[in-house]
């Protein structure tokens, strides 16, 4: 019997020491449980604030695409109305200096003819 004592001791202490390391294993797993819950919870937050971040850039982008179509048209429309104005200033020189010519001649004295 003292045999069975001494084995039926062995196995208990066995157990208890396996038991015990069975709580040491899940300690450290809750451990890396814990750290993994932080670090997913850090990458959420620099998520969310990167995608705010990412919806002001666009915000940003698109209305300065906006003012640089502005732009552009203002620019195409002076830049038609300046061409027209050099135009009308090339007739009108052309006018101006087909009338200086034509009253120059009227003013001339005129040559007797002979």
């Amino acid at each position: 019997m003292t045999q069975q004592a001494a084995a039926l001791q062995t196995y208990n202490n066995e157990l208890v020491k396996c038991i015990e390391e069975l709580h040491l294993k899940r300690d450290e797993l809750n451990r890396q449980i814990r750290q993994e819950e932080e670090e997913k919870e850090r990458l959420q937050h620099d998520i969310q604030v990167l995608s705010d971040k990412l919806s002001r850039v666009n915000e940003s982008l698109s209305q300065r695409h906006a003012a640089r179509a502005a732009f552009e048209r203002t620019i195409a429309e002076t830049e038609t109305a300046y061409t027209k104005i050099l135009e009308s200033s090339q007739s009108l020189l052309c006018v101006l200096k087909k009338e200086t010519g034509n009253l120059s001649k009227a003013t001339e004295p005129r040559k007797k003819e002979r």
